[in-house]
């Protein structure tokens, strides 16, 4: 019995907009760098924000860095998908590359703060939302410390917003523990969930 001619069981997948978020200091940008691979296309779009630099990062490339100016000119023409203050800086998601990507049919990741999730998750519903988290509190603190990018007071107050931070977590559709020494492991649950995503029996329908 002949088979060519026959239409495939299922339409092709559609595209995902994947929202990455977590606690401060989990390991966000590690997850990022563990997906960017030649082999696994995503589309990453850089946040927006009024933060200094700090002497690791690039411009363009774990943030753009821009003025306070800038950013409120940004917000004035509608341009963010999403925009917060988060320990008294500016964060914001660009919502022009994210449409355009979307319309070449490409997946998109986006990694944003809890507060950040929870106002994209209000326009866009339909994103994939994983929250990212340390094995435990303990764990989260050491990792804090040994960053050394926070004053004591500041650090407190990470703590304490991660704390709160961690009663959002039904906002999510899944949760992804990034252990010690383990990036490899949470970069493949996060890779699981995009392939699971992809197999979904109905798709899930995305308008920007």
């Amino acid at each position: 019995m002949s088979h060519e001619g026959l239409s495939p069981l299922r339409p092709p997948a559609k595209s995902l907009l994947i929202v990455l978020s977590g606690l401060s200091g989990v390991g966000k940008d590690a997850i990022l760098t563990g997906l960017r691979e030649p082999s696994y296309h995503l589309e990453f779009i850089t946040t927006i924000t009024t933060r200094t630099k700090r002497p690791n990062e690039r411009d363009g490339v774990h943030y753009h860095f821009i003025s306070s100016n800038k950013f409120q000119e940004l917000i004035d023409r509608d341009e963010l998908l999403e925009w917060a203050n988060v320990y008294g800086n500016w964060y914001g998601v660009p919502k022009e590359p994210v449409k355009q990507a979307l319309d070449r049919k490409e997946d998109v990741i986006v990694k944003v703060d809890v507060q950040g999730a929870a106002t994209i998750k209000k326009i866009l519903p339909q994103a994939v939302y994983i929250f990212l988290a340390p094995p435990s509190m303990e764990e989260l603190v050491l990792r804090l410390q040994r960053r050394r990018t926070e004053s004591p007071s500041d650090l407190e107050l990470r703590i304490k917003t991660a704390e709160a931070e961690l009663e959002k977590l039904p906002l999510f559709d899944y949760m992804v523990v990034n252990r010690q020494g383990e990036i490899d492991r949470a970069v493949a649950d996060v890779k699981a969930i995009i392939t699971a995503e992809k197999c979904r029996v109905t798709p899930r329908e995305l308008t920007i």
